[in-house]
């Protein structure tokens, strides 16, 4: 059961990003599971407040991809199923080598730095142990190329991922009993995108995007069978 933190002494107009930020950190954790309904009587009731700041927070998260809205049906938290994150590999590893591509030409000292700020920004979080800020980080990390590269549809694109990457990476985590990714796990990226070699960064990309993604894939057919099980034994059919 999802546990609100009373708004009580906030000032209001910090009352939405309060609320985005808790019921962010419920769906990545799961403590709001994939598909779930979102009922806004009873979260205005949990977070003690009235209807027009929560409905501000779940617009924001709707722009970020965590929630969906579906006419007639209502408001829900995104599910990811095994095609889905196959499709955000595929569209990643598409969309950042063209964006490389764009900005390879761009990349001067102050992408440089940048690119390394933001990778020690990321190791820091994991050395914390917070998930999920290593995620946001890991999040910023591979934004770079896509702010640098200077073409806005792209970038418009990669937005609209940035709500199911953090749902694929928090179920990643999850899978591989982790809190974020390998202190490692982007040397090998930060290096290629430091380098000279374009044909070395789109290589590097293809690679990056398949470490894990097998045993990711098993955590959510496993739990998805395990969803379908509970449901039949609730009707009552067999298993």
């Amino acid at each position: 059961m999802f546990q609100a933190q009373g708004l009580g002494r906030l000032p209001k107009s910090t009352f939405r990003a309060h609320i985005a930020e808790q019921l962010r950190a419920a769906i990545l954790s799961g403590e709001i599971a994939p598909g779930a309904q979102i009922v806004e009587t009873a979260l205005a009731g949990l977070f003690q407040v009235s209807r027009g700041p929560l409905r501000e927070a779940l617009r924001q998260l709707v722009e970020e991809g965590l929630l969906v809205t579906v006419p007639y049906t209502g408001t829900h938290v995104i599910s990811l199923s095994v095609d889905d994150v196959r499709e955000i590999h595929s569209m990643r590893v598409t969309l950042e080598c063209f964006a490389f591509e764009q900005a390879w030409d761009k990349r001067d000292a102050v992408f440089r730095a940048e690119l390394q700020r933001r990778h020690a920004a990321l190791i820091a979080t994991i050395d914390e142990g917070d998930d999920r800020a290593a995620i946001l980080a890991e999040l910023e990390l591979h934004g770079l190329v896509y702010e640098a590269c200077g073409h806005r549809l792209l970038q418009r694109t990669w937005s609209s991922l940035r709500g199911r990457l953090q749902l694929y990476w928090a179920a990643h985590h999850r899978a591989h009993s982790i809190r974020g990714p390998r202190r490692d796990g982007h040397e090998s990226y930060v290096a290629a995108a430091l380098g000279d070699s374009l044909d070395a960064m789109r290589a590097e990309i293809t690679a990056h995007m398949q470490r894990g993604g097998q045993q990711t894939e098993k955590f959510l057919q496993d739990h998805t069978q395990e969803a379908t099980s509970m449901t039949g034994m609730k009707r009552g059919e067999p298993t």
